[in-house]
């Protein structure tokens, strides 16, 4: 999964190549995750999205992301209207972050860091010159709109390295095992899919008491268990096939 999903056209907020840039709301609402069936999820969300979407881990290359699955076909995203508007109370940070993005930029003017920029997707439908709320002001500082998204993606990444650690602490405690999603719809048609991972809870019931502990202290273990409990809406999940076929 690509971190960069439905970014058409990311690039590196300038002071001076977007000083007329303003920013208003998206009149295509979510139309822009509409062919998006799962997001990267930070561990502090597991709680709130346990409650609505299933979440499970995937492999990418050769790391292992959490994420929420929002669909079980091609390019199909359950939870998105025909208005585009999110059929869900919790929406993901990660759709929530759009039209912005840290991406890779070294040597770009407004780097948060050696390695990321802040960018903007300049195909998002709500970006002119005309009219909303301007992202720089007249001195070229920016204004309390952007840097309420730069405040934004900083949590986020922030969040999204705690979560690296956590991944990277079921992995070596050897709690994932393989996992594969299926159900069959009431037209008869069956969709499993594969490769996915989610946590064998009987052997996080066997881990050791110190190593158990170290879960309970670190608050990983309530991610854990809202994880485990976030694959019951698999079949809510399903359902909403039959009233959103296929594309």
């Amino acid at each position: 999964m690509a971190q960069l999903m439905f970014y058409e056209k990311p690039v590196p907020l300038n002071k001076e190549a977007h000083k007329n840039l303003k920013i208003a709301p998206n009149k295509d609402g979510f139309n822009f995750a509409r062919k998006t069936n799962s997001v990267l999820l930070s561990g502090m969300e597991f709680v709130h999205a346990a409650k609505e979407y299933p979440i499970i881990f995937i492999k990418a290359a050769d790391n292992v992301l959490p994420v929420v699955l929002l669909g079980f076909r091609q390019d199909e995203n359950l939870f998105v209207k025909e208005d585009g508007q999110w059929d869900a109370k919790y929406i993901p940070a990660f759709v929530r972050r759009y039209p912005f993005v840290l991406a890779q930029a070294p040597g770009g003017d407004d780097s948060t860091d050696e390695k990321l920029a802040v960018c903007i997707d300049e195909s998002f439908s709500g970006l002119s010159t005309e009219e909303g709320t301007s992202l720089f002001d007249e001195d070229g500082n920016s204004t309390e709109l952007l840097e309420s998204a730069i405040n934004f993606l900083k949590d986020y990444q922030a969040q999204y390295q705690r979560t690296e650690i956590f991944v990277n602490r079921l992995k070596d405690l050897e709690l994932l095992t393989a996992y594969t999603a299926s159900a069959e719809l009431t037209d008869g048609e069956k969709i499993s899919i594969g490769g996915l991972m989610v946590v064998d809870e009987k052997k996080l019931m066997e881990l050791e008491k110190t190593k158990a502990m170290e879960l309970f202290r670190s608050g990983e273990l309530g991610w854990i268990y809202a994880h485990l409990l976030s694959l019951s809406n698999i079949n809510d999940v399903m359902g909403r096939i039959a009233l959103k076929p296929a594309e």
